[in-house]
């Protein structure tokens, strides 16, 4: 079962730091989705899960995976087979900013481009643990906001 537990199209289950559940689908390595969807108790209905909409789709190190709970696996539905699109901004020059996708698509970018796309970054456990359970209350991540794109 390990095998299949890193398996395009599995959904995970992960255990929050207020005793809650957020749940999440795995991508293309070494991507996942996030889904807008928390409980107190666990869940494992696929069909609830995959109904919910999509958070956030970000990179995550391989070792998160292991620590959270594989629930099943299907296909993915058409909207998370798309790229996931990332900028990054060079740390020197603000304006020079860089749009690509997984499917190998790159471009330069206005910063104001930028805004709303995620930052080029993998994420730590802990880290994205975080800032599911933000996004789930509503409440502003520090990490998130640190990752920005810079507009000056």
């Amino acid at each position: 079962m390990g095998r299949r537990k890193h398996a395009r199209g599995a959904f995970v289950r992960i255990p929050l730091a207020d005793g809650s559940f957020g749940y999440g689908r795995l991508l293309e390595p070494p991507y996942a989705a996030f889904y807008n969807y928390r409980t107190t108790s666990p869940d494992s209905e696929l069909d609830r899960i995959a109904s919910k909409p999509i958070l956030f789709r970000i990179a995550v190190r391989h070792l998160a995976l292991d620590a959270w709970e594989f629930i099943g696996r299907r296909e993915l539905e058409e909207h998370l087979a798309q790229p996931v699109v990332q900028f990054m901004q060079d740390l020197g020059d603000f304006r020079r900013c860089t749009i690509f996708d997984t499917a190998g698509n790159e471009r330069e970018a206005e910063p104001q481009e930028c805004v709303g796309l995620e930052p080029a970054a993998v994420w730590e456990q802990q880290g994205l643990e975080e800032r599911l359970l933000d996004a789930l209350l509503g409440r502003p991540n520090a990490a998130e906001a640190r990752l920005k794109v810079r507009l000056q």
